[in-house]
């Protein structure tokens, strides 16, 4: 178990019988009380492990009925009741020699970073050598996930990291946080003629806009695939 920041945790799961994941699937984690009341909630796999093993991460909810247990209470060698992985349709397919770009809200980052993952491990299909670019919005420095391990992975020629701080920047950027808007988003990403694959995930409303400005300014539309979660969380 990693502490990912203030909120959130990094579980490593093993699922006997499990021979690997695709990168962007979720499982479903079901917990049930001595009263015999249960709650399901889904969670994106972040990692690109072999074999029956497996990490999420988890954001704590306020008011969840599950994050709570799963960033504080859950220990090493407690059993969960897990379905999954599941989940075809928001996947990267390594086939696909396309470019690829990634756009993130806050914990939306978690299935992005399975593919980021999987895409560094590398293997002989030609999306592996396919350039990836993620779009990360997020708060502050402190609520991003994976920092260390972005910054390093970033080090290769075929992984770009863009951060737009809504919050509070790093000190000593000179960087003025902001919401993310359609000039910045369109600066960073991946132009149209590159034909790049649209995998973006964070809250409703943000997912639901980026992917407005991306068709407004003339992506086909079948090349972005969105993944939505109804935490907390806003426009850009």
């Amino acid at each position: 178990m990693r502490q990912e920041t203030g909120t959130a945790r990094t579980l490593r799961l093993r699922l006997p019988g499990l021979t690997g994941h695709r990168p962007g699937q979720h499982v479903d984690v079901r917990l049930t009380a001595p009263d015999g009341y249960t709650a399901v909630r889904s969670y994106s796999v972040a990692s690109a492990l072999p074999g029956d093993e497996l990490e999420l991460t988890v954001e704590e909810l306020a008011d969840g009925e599950v994050s709570p247990y799963l960033v504080h209470q859950v220990a090493a060698g407690d059993q969960l009741e897990v379905r999954g992985p599941v989940g075809g349709w928001f996947v990267w397919n390594p086939a696909d020699p396309a470019p690829v770009q990634l756009i993130a809200g806050g914990s939306g980052v978690v299935p992005l970073m399975a593919m980021i993952r999987s895409h560094g491990v590398g293997g002989s299909a030609d999306g592996y050598a396919a350039p990836f670019r993620l779009l990360y919005s997020v708060r502050s420095p402190a609520s991003a996930y994976y920092g260390t391990e972005l910054d390093d992975l970033a080090r290769s020629p075929l992984l770009t990291v863009t951060y737009v701080y809504t919050r509070e920047a790093p000190a000593g950027s000179g960087t003025t946080p902001r919401r993310l808007d359609a000039p910045t988003l369109l600066d960073a990403i991946l132009p149209v003629s590159d034909n790049p694959a649209f995998f973006i995930c964070g809250a409703t409303a943000f997912v639901e806009t980026v992917a407005d400005w991306l068709v407004q300014a003339g992506y086909p539309a079948d090349r972005i695939k969105t993944e939505r979660y109804g935490g907390t969380g806003g426009t850009p």
